[in-house]
């Protein structure tokens, strides 16, 4: 994905990627990305979890914007709590 995101970048749109895995991401170096901690076959949470696939689809349009310098992977752990208030982007 992160070789796409470049030619993509190239042509003047902004690309963010969620990663599942730091190490591959580390080294396709994409011009922005962020971990969320889940495992393989669940970018955006489990199934029936609506909030954290939410939150995490505003994360990516805040770190779309926010991310400047190219190759930034933020990482973050959204597998610890299941309370829908717990980095709840959405309630700002």
């Amino acid at each position: 994905m992160g070789l796409i995101q470049r030619v993509v970048e190239a042509a003047g749109i902004a690309t963010i990627s969620v990663s599942l895995s730091k190490e591959i991401t580390r080294k396709v170096k994409p011009p922005r990305a962020i971990y969320t901690g889940f495992p393989l076959g669940h970018p955006l949470s489990f199934p029936g979890q609506s909030f954290r696939q939410l939150q995490i689809l505003r994360l990516l349009l805040k770190y779309l914007q926010e991310i400047d310098a190219p190759g930034t992977l933020i990482e973050l752990d959204l597998t610890e709590d299941d309370d829908p208030t717990v980095l709840c982007v959405a309630c700002e």
